[in-house]
């Protein structure tokens, strides 16, 4: 239904047809209504309705047809069924609030002055065709809630009262109910959309328009894009002439009771502004809550989730992603008009690195333009505001490593270090091969760059991880696996997704340490726990090959994992204990140019036979050491720094390793 027509000549004429309307209701009352004449005479006279004239019948006829398009008593009186019994019931409860003369003539009628307003009795006896279902909890006014009844007084003595947002209806005044305005936020169609999006509301749309039988099914949109699903759903209610709002999965009231009047309302207001509603907001699932009530409800609903569920109503579904990399760059020219000339290749990196939804990137676009124009360095900017979009997801899911670590730091042989700029050479090159180039033509699976770190612990695995982020100026995440996995079935798996689903959109690289805790030889399944660990494996390999940035697994140990998740990773590198040369570059290059030193003899240092992080902690020890003497740096400090760090490792050092050091 549409509602009342906004329009001052359709509003004037509907007050005019509201006045005839209650002008014939007086006269009913004032005819039929008066059994002893010469009382309520006296009673018109102490009420002012002495020398009111009557309108006549035709007084009726002209307002309705001056009307411009149907009335609001009409339409109301259409969507929702109302015999001509109910509709006068609900007129004489709108004229006893907006017509003076018809309250006190209602009062009079019924005779008690101590309830001023109508009652059913009344109505009953003074209005065509009563019948007494009007009032039934299953018939319009009621089940709608157009009226309330005041219960005290039973149903045939007690007052009826119209809701407020119906008689405001009436009166040509079409809004929100007040009572949903706090759960509900309106959505507009968006102005910018991906073309696969566009062809997904052209589907749903059909869809919906084939549509035959009893009721609307539900549109289920699934997928990792919520703000994408939303823009889909604004749209194809657009397209159908309805307004979209928003209720979130959490909003939705548990209470049964609350529950029920919040599906009624809506409903009604489905009906009122020709409205449908979306539920979810991008949520794994539906809340229980929420789920009954996507059931419940007549009329459209859309729902937005990252995972399908059943529902017992008919259900169409579609799933809604992130744009690929090529419509991500075409929406960026978009939203940044003569900007997007003034960046060199940077567009290919963003588009490739970073997954936004359209939206994201048309408000992004519309903040950065003003920017770009001025900046002399305009890729640099929009990298830089792409990468903090996922920080405040992955935040709250991972910890932050700030990087400033660089190839020179990093002391490995030089076998690993070639495969280090491999890996970043493709993370750099991905749009180019597997687009334009047509590899992901053939299917997405092992698109994503997955590396395994495999050493003792500090042989320099987060160290070169850091050094990636530093040369591909990527953010860097770490997350504990041991942390991660859950002993409850199909935790871990949500887990892994919420940390995923957030580093899309910032294009960070994932550290999952202690891979160990997850992984291991674990293709025998010998129990169930192995079956659901072999599960969780699975998952986390599947969305690492999938996962459009670099997603690292460190072990302490390489043959603890199973060989065929091994085959699944596109790089495994091994981290070796340093040898005494590897010591002693790693040695030369561990303190500061700041730091004072005196005296210190590298080749000396590099029989001690500890890996690249136990280094960094004696020479950190060390240097208070020597701060809180007032001294260098010399051999006397590393020593006792070198002690407490093997009583440490339970491994005192050998004579071998510390001869001559003082």
């Amino acid at each position: 239904m549409n509602g009342p027509h906004p329009s001052l000549a359709w509003t004037d004429a509907n007050q005019q047809l509201l006045v005839a309307e209650f002008e014939r209701l007086k006269q009913r009352l004032g005819t039929e209504g008066d059994a002893q004449p010469s009382e309520f005479a006296r009673l018109k006279q102490r009420f002012g309705l002495v020398g009111n004239a009557l309108r006549p019948a035709s007084a009726l006829e002209t307002a309705r047809a001056a009307m411009p398009a149907p009335a609001a008593i009409d339409q109301l009186s259409d969507c929702f069924g109302l015999s001509a019994f109910e509709r006068d019931v609900l007129l004489l409860c709108a004229g006893v609030e907006m017509d003076a003369q018809l309250a006190a003539q209602c009062t009079v009628v019924s005779g008690d002055f101590r309830r001023p307003g109508p009652t059913f009795g009344l109505a009953l006896a003074a209005l065509d065709e009563p019948h007494w279902s009007a009032l039934a909890p299953v018939r319009p006014l009621r089940r709608w809630r157009l009226v309330e009844v005041e219960q005290v007084a039973g149903v045939a003595q007690g007052r009826l009262r119209i809701d407020e947002r119906i008689l405001h209806y009436l009166a040509g005044v079409n809004y929100l109910d007040v009572r949903l305005g706090s759960l509900l936020r309106p959505l507009t169609p968006p102005t910018v959309m991906a073309d696969a999006h566009r062809a997904i509301c052209d589907a749903v749309h059909n869809a919906l328009e084939m549509t035959t039988g009893n009721g609307v099914p539900a549109v289920w949109l699934t997928g990792d894009d919520a703000l994408g699903q939303s823009d889909v759903a604004a749209a194809v209610a657009a397209a159908l002439g309805l307004e979209l709002h928003a209720l979130r999965a959490e909003d939705v009231p548990a209470d049964h009771a609350e529950l029920e009047a919040f599906a009624t309302l809506w409903e009604r207001e489905a009906v009122l502004l020709g409205g449908a509603l979306l539920v979810g907001g991008g949520a794994d699932v539906l809340p229980h809550a929420a789920y009954r009530l996507v059931d419940a409800l007549r009329g459209l609903v859309f729902v937005s989730t990252s995972q399908p569920q059943p529902l017992e109503r008919p259900a169409l579904r579609f799933t809604i992603n992130k744009p690929d990399a090529v419509e991500q760059k075409q929406l960026w020219q978009q939203a940044l008009g003569d900007g997007a000339t003034r960046l060199n290749n940077a567009l290919d990196g963003v588009a490739s690195q970073f997954r936004l939804s359209a939206r994201t990137i048309q408000m992004q676009g519309a903040q950065l333009a003003p920017t770009l124009a001025a900046d002399d360095d305009a890729d640099t900017a929009i990298w830089a505001a792409c990468r903090t979009m996922g920080h405040a997801k992955l935040g709250e899911l991972a910890q932050h490593i700030e990087v400033a670590a660089g190839w020179d730091d990093l002391i490995l042989p030089e076998a690993q270090k070639a495969t280090l700029r491999q890996i970043g050479t493709q993370v750099k090159n991905r749009l180019t091969v597997y687009l334009e180039w047509g590899f992901a033509d053939q299917g997405t699976r092992g698109l994503g760059i997955s590396a395994l770190f495999a050493g003792e612990s500090g042989t320099g695995k987060t160290m070169a991880a850091e050094v990636l982020a530093n040369k591909l100026q990527l953010d860097l995440y770490r997350i504990d696996l041991s942390s991660v996995v859950s002993k409850y079935i199909g935790e871990t798996e949500k887990n892994l997704r919420r940390v995923f689903d957030a580093a899309e959109e910032g294009g960070a690289i994932l550290l999952f340490d202690e891979a160990d805790a997850l992984f291991g030889k674990r293709s025998e399944v010998k129990d169930s726990h192995d079956r659901y660990a072999n599960i969780e494996v699975s998952y986390l390999l599947q969305r690492m090959e999938a996962y459009r940035g670099l997603a690292i697994l460190t072990s302490n140990l390489k043959t603890a994992l199973d060989p065929a998740f091994q085959r699944r990773l596109r790089f495994v590198v091994q981290f070796p204990f340093p040898d005494q040369t590897l010591r002693e570059a790693i040695w030369r290059r561990i303190f500061p140019a700041r730091t004072p030193l005196n005296g210190l003899d590298y080749q000396k240092l590099a029989r001690l036979s500890v890996a690249g992080g136990n280094i960094r902690s004696i020479a950190l020890n060390a240097a208070f050491l020597a701060a809180e003497m007032g001294e260098p740096v010399s051999m006397a400090h590393l020593l006792q720094a070198a002690h407490h760090e093997a009583g440490k490792r339970d491994r005192p050092l050998s004579d071998t390793e510390t001869r001559g050091w003082i």
